[in-house]
């Protein structure tokens, strides 16, 4: 994906996500994650470009980011309708950023253990990623602990745990198997996209 129309993505999509959210202080803490991904993308753009696969990777990420932090994740409106077609209690557009949390972060993860050569032996290379990941997922759920003593009440709708005590290990294990997925079903191509760049 070049990186032009890249930016023109993420720019429409932040300045509709930034237009009158659910709640300002929660759209903040949810979009400062794309908004430092962008930042990162485009200090290392020319020292250290990435496989297109990954950009589009990271972009659908910041979408779902972005597209969060705009209603927040328990008020998404597409799954607010699941919710009730499905018969649950919650809307479960969390679980969607949690699975990325995991996929996008091995793809990521995987890039740079092969460009940097640091596994000779690909079952420890793909065992450090999902565990890499795992520690991403809980280090940004000590993240949303933190916000919530912090903040008090107003953490309800950054934590959007919408009562399901349950929570925070379901978001761990929806960004164990979107690492594992990710692994599995991106590698192949994943490495014909490697052997493109210089």
């Amino acid at each position: 994906m070049k990186i032009f129309f890249w930016l023109i993505i993420f720019l429409s999509v932040f300045v509709w996500s930034a237009i009158a959210p659910f709640d300002r202080i929660t759209w903040l803490l949810e979009v400062a994650p794309a908004v430092i991904g962008l930042v990162l993308i485009i200090a290392t753009y020319k020292s250290f470009p990435l496989t297109p696969l990954l950009y589009s990777l990271i972009l659908i990420h910041c979408v779902i980011l972005m597209v969060g932090g705009h209603y927040t994740y328990a008020e998404v409106p597409l799954f607010n309708e699941l919710k009730e077609l499905m018969g649950s209690s919650r809307n479960n557009y969390d679980k969607v950023g949690h699975f990325a949390q995991g996929l996008i972060p091995a793809i990521l993860t995987r890039e740079i253990v092969i460009r940097k050569n640091v596994f000779n032996n690909i079952a420890w290379q793909s065992f450090f990623i999902v565990c890499f990941c795992l520690a991403f997922s809980a280090f940004y759920e000590l993240i949303e602990w933190g916000v919530a003593i912090i903040s008090g009440e107003g953490a309800h709708a950054f934590l959007g745990t919408q009562g399901y005590i349950w929570d925070t290990q379901s978001d761990m294990g929806y960004a164990l198997v979107g690492a594992i997925l990710g692994l599995i079903l991106f590698s192949r191509y994943h490495d014909q996209q490697l052997q493109k760049i210089p």
